[in-house]
C-alpha cells in the first residue's frame, strides 16, 4: 500500500501481473487484518474522504471543495465500518475496505483509477477496545442512533445524487441493522447496490449454478440451509429466490419454501422476537414443528438439505458429524463454508473432501489449496465476490444505468458460473480461478452491460456493446 500511494500506475502494473499473488493481500482474507491494525499504521488517508455523522456540514460543499475533479467520479464506496467482514464494528478503520474494493475493481475490471471515490462515514462505534485505544482516529462515542443516522444517510444520498449524478454508490460492510433498509430505501432513486447483500448474493448464485452442473439437481428443486441470518445470509437467499423465479420458473413463495435460515438460536421461526425484515420474509412457521430446532446437527437432520452454506463467522460450525448426517441423504452434497478470513471459516475444504470420500461439491470463501484424495487432485473453487462485483459496476458505469435490478445481478451470476466450461472431470473447480480474474471481469461487465441496454436502463446510448466495454478497460501505462 506504499506502492500504492506513491506510484498508483506502477501498483496496479504489479497486481495484475502477479494477481493470484497478491489479490489475498489486497483483498481477503488480509485486508481484515489491515482494518484491526489500521490505527496503529496509519501513514495518509490514500484520497479517501471521511465523513463526520454527527456534524451538519454541508456535504455538498465537502465534496465539491475536497474531491478533486469531482465532475470525473464514476465509482464511490461507502462504508461505516460496522460489519467488516466476520470481524465486526471497526468504526473508521473501515476505510480500508473502500480502499481495497476500489483497487479490486481497477485489477480485475479495469476501472480507471482517477475516476474512483472511498468513503468511510463515522458514524462512532461500539467497538469498547477501540474507542479506549489512544491511536484510534475516529470518534469516540456509541454509534449514532437510528433517527440521527438514518437522517444523516438521506443526507448524504442526496449530496451524491447532486455532486456525482453518473456515479455508481457502493454500500460496503454496514451493520446488519442498516445495510437491508438502505439498500431498499433507495436502490430505485440512484444507481446503486450492496455488495454484502447483493454481490454476495449473486456470488453464490454463480457457485450454487456451477454445482448444479455436477449434480443435475436444479436450484428448484433443492433444500437448501443456510447458516448465518444476517445481511449476508439474506443477500445470499434473496438472489437464489430471484434466479429461482427469473430462471426457473418459481413463484417468490415456491422460491422462498425451499430455504431453511439458522442464526444464533437455531432455525429461524415466526415465534423468535427481533427478526430483522429480512429474517422475516423467511421464518418458517413455527407451528410446523414439534420441537424447537436449536442446533445445526439437529435442523440438518430434520431438513435433509441437499445444500449448506456458511456465512455464520462461526469457525468449524460444519462439524464431520453434520456432514456425514448431509451425505446419507444426498450422493452430491452441495456444501458452501463461505466464512472469511480463512480461521473464521465453518470448515476447510481438507476436511469436507475427506469426509465424503471426494463426494462434496466444495465452494469457499477463501482461498483454499488444492486437496489431494485417494489419488485424485481437488482444485477448491472460491465464492470470491471480486469475480463479480467490479464487471457488475463497470457495466454500470459504462451504460449510466438508472438502477442494478436483480435481472443484471443474474446475469452477472450466469457469466461467472459459465467461465468454468467442463466440470465433470473428478477434482475440477466448480468457479474460475483468480489467475483469470480479467477474463471473468470481462465476461461480467459484457453480460450486464447487454442486459443493462436489453431492460432499457441505459442512459448512454450504446450500438456495439463489446466495444463499449472494451474502450472503457483502464490500463496501467505511462503517458507519453
Amino acid at each position: 500500500m506504499t506502492l500504492y500511494s506513491e506510484n498508483r500506475t506502477l501498483f496496479y502494473k504489479v497486481v495484475i501481473d502477479h494477481v493470484t499473488e497478491l489479490m489475498p493481500i489486497i483483498y481477503t482474507p488480509t485486508i481484515g487484518d489491515a482494518v484491526m491494525h489500521y490505527h496503529e499504521n496509519w501513514e495518509n488517508p490514500q484520497d479517501a474522504l471521511f465523513l463526520q455523522a454527527d456534524s451538519m456540514v454541508d456535504l455538498v460543499s465537502v465534496f465539491q471543495n475536497n474531491v478533486p475533479n469531482h465532475e470525473k467520479i464514476k465509482m464511490i464506496v461507502v462504508t461505516d465500518g460496522e460489519g467488516i467482514l466476520g470481524i465486526g464494528d471497526w468504526g473508521l478503520n473501515g476505510v480500508s475496505i473502500a480502499i481495497g474494493k476500489l483497487a479490486v475493481y481497477t485489477v480485475a475490471a479495469g476501472l480507471a483509477p482517477d475516476c474512483v471515490l472511498p468513503i468511510v462515514i463515522d458514524a462512532g462505534t461500539n467497538n469498547e477496545a477501540l474507542r479506549t485505544d489512544a491511536s484510534y482516529l475516529g470518534s469516540r462515542t456509541p454509534r449514532l442512533k437510528t433517527p440521527a443516522y438514518d437522517a444523516f444517510i438521506a443526507r448524504f444520498v442526496a449530496a451524491v445524487k447532486t455532486c456525482f449524478p453518473k456515479a455508481v454508490l457502493h454500500w460496503e460492510d454496514f451493520g446488519r441493522d442498516n445495510a437491508s433498509r438502505i439498500l431498499e430505501a433507495y436502490r430505485q432513486q440512484l444507481c446503486t447496490f450492496n455488495d454484502d447483500i447483493q454481490g454476495t448474493g449473486a456470488m453464490v448464485v454463480a457457485a450454487a449454478l456451477a454445482t448444479t452442473r455436477v449434480s443435475k439437481l436444479p436450484l428448484s428443486e433443492q433444500r437448501i440451509v443456510i447458516f448465518g441470518a444476517g445481511t449476508a445470509g439474506i443477500g445470499i437467499a434473496d438472489q437464489l429466490v430471484a434466479e429461482m423465479v427469473v430462471n426457473e420458473g418459481l413463484t417468490a413463495e415456491q422460491a422462498k419454501s425451499r430455504f431453511y435460515m439458522v442464526d444464533r438460536p437455531g432455525l429461524v421461526t415466526t415465534d423468535l422476537p427481533d427478526l430483522t425484515s429480512g429474517q422475516q420474509k423467511y421464518a418458517r412457521d413455527a407451528g410446523d414443528f414439534t420441537q424447537r430446532l436449536t442446533d445445526l446437527l439437529a435442523i440438518v437432520q430434520h431438513v435433509k438439505p441437499t445444500m449448506l452454506i456458511g456465512c455464520s463467522g462461526v469457525t468449524g460450525a460444519f462439524s464431520e458429524e453434520i456432514v456425514l448426517e448431509m451425505s446419507r441423504h444426498i450422493e452430491r452434497p452441495a456444501i458452501l463454508p463461505l466464512s472469511n478470513p480463512t480461521k473464521l471459516a465453518e470448515a476447510t475444504a481438507h476436511d469436507l473432501i475427506t469426509w465424503t470420500k471426494g463426494k462434496a461439491l466444495v465452494v469457499t470463501g477463501s482461498p483454499s489449496e488444492p486437496v489431494l484424495f485417494d489419488g485424485n487432485t481437488y482444485y477448491i473453487g472460491q465464492a470470491n465476490n471480486a469475480l463479480l462485483y467490479p464487471g457488475l459496476g463497470l457495466a454500470a458505469v459504462i451504460t449510466e444505468a438508472r438502477e442494478i435490478t436483480d435481472d443484471m445481478l443474474a446475469a452477472a451470476s450466469h457469466a461467472v458460473a459459465t467461465q468454468v466450461r467442463d466440470v465433470n472431470t473428478i477434482g475440477d473447480a466448480l468457479l474460475p480461478p483468480i489467475a483469470t480474474l480479467r477474463d471473468t471481469s470481462h465476461a461480467v461487465t459484457l453480460a450486464v452491460t447487454q442486459k443493462t441496454i436489453e431492460l432499457g436502463l441505459n442512459n448512454r446510448t450504446i450500438s456495439n456493446p463489446l466495444e463499449a466495454v472494451n474502450d472503457a478497460i483502464w490500463l496501467p501505462q505511462y503517458k507519453e
